[in-house]
């Protein structure tokens, strides 16, 4: 999953991207509301975490204007804000969930995760094809009910196309599933993450398919 993090506070945006980064996420950060509108015309995010003191453009106001476009990316508020009237404010603005500065790190997790299979139980927070099964909130592939062990680059790649079961996945949009602006992903390391990745989805039942000149597709229950 890739989440967005709107902190102007260097040590609060790092702590959370570390833990993030450990649970298998790409995280991208902003320090500015304006930076924050910018990110989501670009870029497709699974997730918000959005601070409302930022020093340009007030979080409220940046929260207020993704709604406006019709966007349903679950958005995490965190602030200093505690009273009443800030909580209604922007979860009537279009906020999923609010937690209040300071707070710790394995409640923000759990709000997290707890989010994401919301907003995956849309469709289904468990994908299965054929014998492996994809946790996305959780960040885990299994296979009969054991873990398969992948990278973190490798589990976002199975990600990417997993949620895009039968359809083409474009080699742009691989990318953009895997990596965050500060990483760098050359066309033959995506290659090479591909290759590997088909290697390890051999015995699960799984085919991953090139498109020629389209990209990809994942298709369960087939032979590699």
């Amino acid at each position: 999953m890739r989440i967005l993090i709107a902190e102007d506070d260097d040590s609060i945006a790092n702590a959370i991207a570390a833990l993030l980064r450990d649970g298998g996420h790409v995280v991208d950060i902003v320090d500015r509301g304006a930076c924050a509108e910018r990110a989501f015309a670009g870029c497709a995010f699974d997730l918000l975490v959005l601070d409302l003191g930022l020093p340009d453009l007030d979080g409220t106001h940046v929260l207020a204007r993704i709604r406006q476009r019709g966007n349903g990316v679950p958005i995490l508020v965190i602030t200093a804000r505690d009273t009443v009237n800030d909580r209604v404010r922007v979860l009537d603005l279009g906020a999923d969930d609010y937690l209040v500065k300071p707070f710790a790190l394995s409640e923000l997790d759990a709000r997290i995760r707890a989010l994401l299979r919301r907003s995956l139980n849309r469709g289904a927070s468990v994908l299965r094809l054929g014998r492996l099964s994809l946790d996305l909130p959780g960040q885990r592939a299994l296979v009969d009910g054991e873990p398969l062990e992948l990278t973190r680059r490798e589990l976002g790649l199975l990600s990417a196309l997993a949620t895009r079961m039968h359809r083409i996945t474009s080699r742009q949009q691989l990318m953009e599933g895997v990596c965050s602006w500060d990483d760098e992903l050359t066309d033959n390391g995506l290659d090479i993450a591909l290759y590997r990745l088909r290697r390890k989805l051999q015995r699960t039942g799984v085919t991953l398919r090139t498109v020629r000149g389209l990209g990809y597709v994942i298709e369960a229950g087939q032979d590699v």
